[in-house]
């Protein structure tokens, strides 16, 4: 996350008065963007969930549980 101005490439949403903005492209692909804010015992701050897959593992490895 970071702040950013709106592009025409955007797709821009306000929530609770929060200006949410990210690229359309990416929303298409990431599907549904939940944003929280957590807190650990190491510190707080915000988490970001969809449904694009994080990282380069494949399923079917090792590495990936699916």
């Amino acid at each position: 996350m970071v702040l950013d101005e709106p592009k025409s490439s955007d797709e821009v949403f306000d929530v609770n008065g929060l200006k949410m903005v990210i690229d359309r492209e990416l929303l298409g692909k990431a599907k549904a963007v939940k944003v929280d804010y957590a807190v650990y015992s190491m510190g707080s701050g915000f988490r970001l969930t969809s449904e694009l897959p994080v990282g380069g593992a494949e399923c079917g490895s090792t590495a990936c549980q699916c």
